[in-house]
């Protein structure tokens, strides 16, 4: 497997921590019973700050994760794999793991930056891809 491939499978791993993340911390807050195992027919109960902010997070991350599978794909179907590709990959997910905890403490503007360093990431994939062809 390339590299880029074992960081796509990171970064899959990634959104399902995410997943895993939100869903507890809901379940936890509005109730297990209630929330968790109920139709949720009515509008849930606002999170407490810091797992809203977590909720946030994996929203945003929903938000551009498909754009770096779909680059990563395709360049791994076009046969391209160079620094390029690699450092895109592993910017993308190291800076979307910082991001979650940079998100979770509130920290504002190292944040969004994160948040640049990972597009930046598929940008560079892109890139990768654009030249080759």
């Amino acid at each position: 497997m390339t590299f880029e491939l074992t960081i796509l499978v990171g970064s899959a791993m990634l959104g399902l921590l995410h997943i895993v993340l939100v869903a507890q911390l809901s379940n936890y807050h509005r109730g297990y019973v209630k929330w968790a195992a109920g139709a949720r027919d009515e509008p849930p109960e606002p999170l407490p700050r810091v797992a809203a902010r977590i909720e946030r997070a994996y929203r945003n991350y929903l938000e551009t994760y498909p754009y770096f599978v779909a680059v990563t794909l395709t360049a791994q179907a076009l046969g391209v794999h160079s620094w390029q590709t690699e450092w895109g990959t592993a910017l993308f997910l190291g800076s979307r793991v910082l991001y979650v905890g940079l998100y979770a403490a509130g920290v504002w503007l190292l944040r969004s930056l994160v948040w640049n360093v990972a597009y930046g990431g598929i940008a560079l994939v892109i890139i990768a891809v654009l030249r080759s062809a």
